[in-house]
Parts: structure tokens; sequence; C-alpha cells
């Protein structure tokens, strides 16, 4: 006679089933694949973006085995929140962006888990074509951000060279903001951040500053990562 727990499906296994295992692990490689190629393409993080963009299929993947198997166990899902306890993850998160595509991954791998296939790829395409779109928008809303990191062998007077430098690039873009300035055994380095209408003046840029200063060293660097002139 079955008991009450038996009629609410609270005691027991449920049936496990390989063949649905394996098809939605490979509904989430094709997933994982999606969102990798997302983050590659539209993310806007400066460091550790091949790396992270590796890490992504290892966690939709693993979200969906971990779901699958525990939901057919009710002591595995109980055993679950002991073990998971235990868990401590030392890598920090440096952007909240490269949080937001981790939990995407997480996401999908919880419906494909919950064998919420259909739900699982129309939200998913449906949240990575949103952020395209808001991405595009504001790029075309705001103009364009490039890093610009020079260096310079200094004669002396470090921050007169830095007002000089200052001065040439204030006349090419619509706004510059100082991140970083170094100065040690006679080299100036310093990085800008660059409020610019069009990748058109940065040749000029480059060659009103190589005018002004012979021996500096000029490099571009977009938002996703690569480089400029």
């Amino acid at each position: 006679m079955p008991t009450e727990l038996d009629l609410f499906g609270a005691a027991g296994d449920a049936p496990f089933s390989l063949l649905e295992l394996l098809l939605n692990l490979a509904i989430g490689l094709v997933l994982a694949l999606l969102v990798r190629w997302h983050f590659l393409r539209f993310g806007s993080t400066l460091s550790n973006r091949d790396e992270l963009a590796g890490v992504l299929p290892f966690v939709l993947l693993t979200t969906v085995l971990i779901i699958m198997v525990v939901k057919s166990s009710l002591a595995l899902s109980l055993g679950l929140v002991g073990a998971l306890s235990i868990v401590r993850f030392r890598t920090p998160i440096k952007e909240p962006e490269e949080l937001a595509y981790l939990f995407i991954s997480i996401a999908m791998g919880l419906g494909l888990g919950a064998n919420q296939v259909a739900a699982t790829i129309a939200a998913g395409v449906f949240i990575l074509a949103s952020m395209t779109l808001i991405k595009q928008y504001s790029k075309r809303d705001a103009g364009k951000n490039l890093y610009l990191s020079v260096n310079l062998a200094q004669a002396g007077g470090g921050k007169s060279q830095l007002e000089a430098i200052n001065e040439v690039i204030g006349r090419h873009v619509n706004s510059s903001d100082l991140r970083r300035f170094d100065e040690r055994s006679g080299n100036l380095d310093a990085t800008y951040l660059l409020d610019i209408d069009s990748t058109t003046v940065l040749s000029k840029l480059s060659d009103d500053l190589r005018a002004s200063f012979p021996e500096i060293g000029v490099t571009f660097l977009d938002q996703n990562g690569m480089p400029g002139i």
C-alpha cells in the first residue's frame, strides 16, 4: 500500500534516462558555444576573456548533469546541500559582466536539467539577442571608447611632459580620462580612456603625438581587447 510520501513523489527515486541526459547535454553544448561566442564577440571585459569563455561551456554542461542526477533521487538532493556547503570559489570575478554570463550559463543548465528544453532555448536566445541589441544601441548612442597607452623616455620633468601629452590628446578627442600614470627609471607610462566620434581620428592623433614627441610609443586598445594603431 503506497504511503503518503509515495503519493506526493517525495520518497524513492524517479526514473533516470541516460538517453535523455545525452540529448540535454548535446543541446546544452550548442547553447554553451552560443554563449561563448556571444561573450567573445560582444563582451567588453578586458581581462581573462579567453579563460572565462573556455569555462562557460563547462559551467553549463556540469549544471545539466548535476540537476538531472540530483532530481532523480531525494537522498542525492539532500546530500547536495551539504556537499555544496564546503565548496569555496577562490577565483575573483573582476567585472559584473563576467558574473552575468556565468548566471546565464547556470540558468540554461538548470532549465535543461529540469527538461524545460523549449523554454530554455527560447529564453536563452531571447536574452542573448536582447543583450546584443542593447550593446549595439549603446555604442551608437555613446560614440566609441578606446584605451590609449603611451610610453615616453623622458628627458626630465615628467609632469610638464604629461601636461603636454594631455594638450595634444585634447585636440582630437571629445574627452579623455587618465587611468594610469607611472614614472620610473626615466620612462613615462600613461593610460587614457578616450571618447571619440569615430576611429578616423586615431591616425591624426597618433601622428600629432609622434610629431610632438618623436620617441613616444603609442598603442590603442578598444573595449573588446583588440589592438588599434
